[in-house]
């Protein structure tokens, strides 16, 4: 039951990003503010780094020139002493004392480094989460700039699914992965360079194993990456499974598909195990091979460090190696392959974080297609006349769903749309706000091309009252204040009563104050229709809008919303499309459209006296019981 369209969303999910330095750069413009964060992190990265590195040079000194003093030792802290080398029991306690210096040196180190590492963590998580609350903020304020015409062409549930997807990886990538990778790849290249400084022939076949090291993890991190994609392709449809079970549920026990959907669901969910296994054998398969390769180049270590100091390594001469050096480069060798190990386990979250990234900036950067004008004005209170001249619209190219329509209404008028299903009536209301623009033509208000001032300043006086009302998961009153966030309670109240819909709120369990449910749940149809009439009606505006607004309610429900309409309609514009014609034989113009025309116009007596597309959109909705009074009214007319 998955969609092809949410398939390939999950498929760019871990997807290796395209332009990693553009990305990058999009990243910086929001961390730069927060820079001292990140040179903090820095620095703190270094000092962990240099802590880290001197300890196995502290373990050699030790050796060298305490445990097992030898002429070649090179003793930083303490200056060399014959007796050192030739064994005098005298200097004993002097040889206790260095390595109990050097041993509190390093116990101080591994502090300073653990402390150092936690600091950096801190400074990281610190940066990040500032910018990605800017990109958070940038992005929710796109989501509500972005037209109409966006969400027709996307899913809104895809949309939000792709945005929380994107930023948790990015969360994880900035919190956690980024920097242990950034702190390995220095752990990694400085242990390499330190290696090569104090041994270069001892260093280089200590490393031999590495390239085989990054082979490997190259090899695995690329399987990984095709399984997890796989693994959340197959998550994705458990939960659509899940969705549609839960969704679908009167109509499963309806139908008694318990068995089938229950079927259904394990096939989902047994294809969505083997997925993780694949991916769990890839992920668990790689940590055992870089270990054992580890244990391979520790053993490199131990036999060439051991062979030449014994002189039997001609590659490396036995005068250049102790067996503190034999030491340290095994604490070397520890460094640089456990980063490796971290870096083959993160990377693949930092590419996805990258590649979440430049889709969240691709949806930063879309296109707007309903944008202010450069010179747009405030519109100034509407008074209400409205036409249309010559106005041609299209959601895809080429394909128009108005043609050359053009009406004038004039203030206090109502006006009404009818027609079959795609004739462009809900298009015609729905560039009056400037949900969309006209292709060709203009719409006026006032006189004032609605393409010339602002969309705040607009739609802001225009009441809008759809099919499909939403309420949102907070109060009644909180609701119907929606329409004018500043009002008080009293002028709430006065609104609902209004409309009548102060009756019923009074007798829901905390009156005004009931939270109701996600999209009004726990509310009939009618109840939540007249509190989307009580918004508008709070909001007082000299423009109204009634899309199909008492098309899914009872007839009975409908006369009270009709009341409420014909209080909040009284001096006001009004443009209504109607499913059930009754609710608008008191129109003062009708418009009947057809593929994107206007066929006909004029009053309800008038379209039917003309017996033409009204007339026969009329007769196919009350045939049973108007054809008498019709017949009547007809020969009265003649």
């Amino acid at each position: 039951m998955f969609m092809d369209g949410g398939r390939r969303i999950l498929d760019q999910e871990t997807a290796k990003p395209k332009r990693v330095s553009v990305t990058l750069g999009r990243f910086w413009a929001y961390f730069e503010k927060y820079w001292a964060g990140l040179v903090l992190c820095g620095v703190f990265i270094l000092v962990s780094t240099w802590a880290s590195l001197t300890i196995p040079e502290l373990t050699s000194q030790a050796i060298d020139c305490y445990i097992l003093p030898t002429a070649t030792g090179g003793c930083t802290f303490t200056e060399l002493k014959d007796g050192y080398v030739n064994g005098d029991e005298s200097l004993f306690v002097e040889r206790v004392a260095g390595v109990g210096v050097i041993s509190l040196m390093s116990l101080g180190l591994l502090v300073l480094s653990s402390a150092t590492v936690g600091v950096a963590f801190y400074s990281m998580r610190w940066s990040g989460q500032n910018a990605i609350r800017d990109i958070q903020r940038d992005l929710f304020q796109k989501i509500h700039a972005l037209s109409l015409s966006f969400y027709s062409k996307n899913e809104a549930g895809q949309v939000m699914s792709r945005v929380t997807n994107d930023i948790d990886t990015i969360q994880q990538s900035i919190n956690f992965a980024l920097l242990q990778v950034l702190t390995g790849v220095v752990s990694v290249t400085w242990t390499i360079i330190r290696m090569l400084q104090v041994n270069l022939p001892y260093a280089l076949l200590s490393l031999a194993i590495l390239p085989v090291m990054l082979f490997t993890t190259i090899y695995f991190s690329n399987q990984a990456r095709k399984a997890f994609r796989r693994a959340r392709q197959e998550i994705g449809s458990v939960n659509s499974e899940l969705q549609e079970g839960i969704s679908g549920a009167r109509e499963v026990q309806a139908f008694n598909r318990e068995e089938e959907t229950i079927a259904a669901f394990e096939r989902s969910n047994d294809a969505n195990r083997m997925a993780n296994v694949r991916a769990a054998l890839f992920t668990s398969a790689l940590t055992p091979v870089l270990e054992a390769l580890g244990y391979v180049s520790l053993a490199i270590v131990v036999v060439v460090g051991g062979l030449a100091a014994l002189g039997q390594f001609p590659l490396v001469p036995a005068e250049s190696i102790t067996l503190g050096m034999v030491f340290a480069f095994l604490q070397y060798s520890q460094r640089a392959n456990q980063p490796i190990q971290q870096i083959a386990l993160l990377w693949t979250n930092v590419q996805s974080g990258i590649a979440g990234g430049e889709r969240i900036f691709n949806l930063i950067d879309e296109h707007i297609d309903v944008a202010n004008a450069a010179q747009a004005k405030t519109m100034p209170k509407i008074q209400g006349d409205v036409s249309f001249e010559n106005v041609s619209a299209e959601y895809e190219k080429g394909e128009p769903v108005l043609k050359n329509v053009s009406f004038n209404v004039k203030q206090g008028q109502m006006v009404a749309f009818v027609g079959p299903t795609g004739a462009g009536k809900t298009t015609i209301i729905n560039l009056l706000p400037r949900f969309y623009d006209a292709t060709t033509g203009a719409v006026k208000i006032d006189g004032m091309d609605v393409r010339d001032v602002t969309t705040d300043s607009l739609r802001s006086q225009i009441g809008i009252v759809l099919q499909d009302t939403y309420l949102f998961s907070t109060t009644v009153m909180d609701n119907i204040r929606y329409g004018r966030m500043e009002a008080s309670d009293e002028e709430v109240i006065e609104a609902a009563k209004r409309v009548a819909a102060h009756d019923f709120i009074t007798r829901l369990p905390e009156g005004y104050e009931t939270v109701l449910g996600e999209r009004g749940s726990g509310l009939s149809q009618g109840q939540r229709q007249l509190i989307a009439i009580a918004r508008v009606a709070l909001m007082n505006p000299n423009l109204l809008i009634l899309d199909e607004a008492t098309s899914s309610v009872d007839t009975r429900t409908e006369r009270v919303i009709q009341s409420a309409f014909d209080s909040l309609l009284q001096g006001r514009t009004s443009f209504v499309i109607a499913h059930r014609l009754s609710t608008i034989r008191n129109a003062d113009q009708i418009f009947m459209l057809k593929a994107g025309e206007i066929v006909e116009n004029g009053t309800h007596k008038e379209l039917l006296e003309k017996r033409g597309e009204y007339y026969n959109l009329y007769m196919s909705q009350f045939q049973a019981t108007e054809e008498d009074n019709l017949a009547g009214q007809t020969s009265a007319l003649t």
